[in-house]
């Protein structure tokens, strides 16, 4: 099985800075893609921002020239370098990895449990 642990989520005023870390672990060959997505009040849960194994970028348009996402593939981990934050950044962060189980065969998505971002005005 494989598994995707986030941290970094917590409280921070208006204006300041978090760093959000995700790791996978487990039955992996490859990873296709790593991403962020958040969901505040409802059902749905919006990109953030997400990296491909040949480093294509996208971006929510709510973050683009803030939030800064990178990978470190030895690692299987990604981050979220998140500036300059709005109290309508405040959601639930979770990841997504895209992972290939073995050479062969379909992909599969998997989530992590979340972490929460509270920006204070």
């Amino acid at each position: 099985q494989v598994q995707v642990v986030e941290s970094g989520g917590g409280l921070v005023q208006a204006g300041g800075s978090l760093r959000l870390s995700c790791a996978a672990s487990g039955t992996i060959f490859s990873i296709n893609a790593m991403g962020w997505y958040r969901q505040a009040a409802g059902p749905q849960r919006e990109l953030v921002a997400s990296i491909t194994s040949g480093d294509i970028l996208n971006y929510g348009d709510s973050v683009k020239g803030r939030f800064t996402i990178s990978r470190d593939n030895a690692k299987n981990t990604v981050y979220l370098q998140m500036n300059s934050l709005k109290p309508e950044d405040t959601a639930v962060y979770y990841c997504n990895a895209n992972v290939q189980k073995s050479p062969i065969g379909r992909s599969y998505s998997f989530w992590g449990q979340g972490t929460q971002v509270t920006v204070s005005s």
